[in-house]
Order: C-alpha cells, then sequence, then structure tokens
C-alpha cells in the first residue's frame, strides 16, 4: 500500500517516528514531495528559529530512508484538481502521480471523499490508519511505537508513559488497541 503523507502527519515528531517505523518495517510505501517535506520544515519555525535547522536534517533522512517514495511536482495534474483550499491540490496530485491508495492526513474537510474517490484514492487520519497497521501487524507495531517512546525517554531523561505520548499525539485508537 503506498501512502502519501501530508505535512500535518510530518509535524508532530512522535507521529512522524511512528509513520516512518511502519514504513521502514515495509509495513506500507510512504509517498511525499519536495513540496511536503518543505511545508513540514516550515512548520516547524513556530518551534524556535533552530527549529527548521533540525527538521531540514530530519527531511533528510526522510528522503534517505525512502528514496523510492518521492514523487516530483505535477503542476499539470494540480491545474484539473479542485478542492476546498488550493493549497493542497499537489498533496492530491502527488498521489494520483505515485498511484499511491491513500492520504494521510488531520484535515479530513480538505480532501473531500467524493473527489478523492473519483482518483482512486482515499484519505485516513493518522490514528485510523496506524491502528489499522497495528491490527494487521500487531508485534511490528509494538517494537516500532516502543522504540519510539525510548527514545522520547532517552531525550527527556526520565520515564514516558505510553498512554501520555500517543495521546499528545492524538493517537486514541492505536493506544487503546496497545493497551495504554
Amino acid at each position: 500500500m503506498k501512502a502519501v503523507l501530508d505535512a500535518c502527519v510530518l509535524y508532530p515528531t512522535v507521529l512522524r517516528e511512528i509513520l516512518q517505523g511502519a514504513g521502514e518495517a515495509r509495513l506500507y510505501q510512504p509517498v511525499y514531495s519536495d513540496r511536503i517535506l518543505r511545508e513540514w520544515v516550515l512548520a516547524t519555525a513556530k518551534l524556535g528559529t533552530d527549529a527548521p535547522v533540525l527538521a531540514e536534517g530530519e527531511a533528510a533522512g526522510f528522503r534517505a530512508a525512502f528514496p523510492l517514495g518521492w514523487v516530483r511536482d505535477h503542476p499539470e495534474i494540480e491545474a484539473r484538481l479542485i478542492l476546498p483550499d488550493p493549497n493542497d491540490r499537489h498533496v492530491l496530485a502527488s498521489a494520483i502521480a505515485s498511484g499511491a491508495d491513500v492520504i494521510v492526513t488531520f484535515n479530513a474537510q480538505d480532501f473531500p471523499g467524493h473527489v478523492l474517490a473519483a482518483e482512486g484514492i482515499s484519505r485516513r487520519d493518522p490514528d485510523g490508519f496506524l491502528w489499522e497497521l497495528q491490527s494487521r501487524h500487531p508485534e511490528v507495531m509494538v517494537r516500532i511505537v516502543e522504540a519510539v517512546r525510548a527514545k522520547a525517554e532517552a531525550i527527556s531523561g526520565q520515564p514516558v508513559a505510553l498512554k501520555g505520548l500517543l495521546k499528545r499525539a492524538r493517537l486514541y485508537r492505536l493506544g487503546k488497541a496497545l493497551g495504554a
């Protein structure tokens, strides 16, 4: 399954790391464009002046991890698309050009189901998407989530409760499935 990751699901670190871990485990093929990664990097500016520099490094790591997931911009596809927010047309164009099955996004209102269905694409919120991966590959997803939690504990220097970690990432269903 190919899934375009909208910038809004790359910005929260925990969510991005779980999505990236699932991609590295080949539970799905992440798809992205330079523009999506640029939006993610720019969104980190609200965290401070150093944040975009760190995000650029993380984006470079993401590119290196998923070279086959990169799709170039397709202005010719964008030009024919009609979405509530014209600034999101590039995301749908990336999905169409790459043959993606799904767009993973928090922005349901910006990607109407009937528009996506006409292109053979569906929309999933990240919690539902990861819950589905967990239901199909429970052992793998437990390892991925535990690795993300271990990293958070290493950074903070103290224990991190799984329930709180997943709740802050808005991964409620995944948390329930993992017993958090």
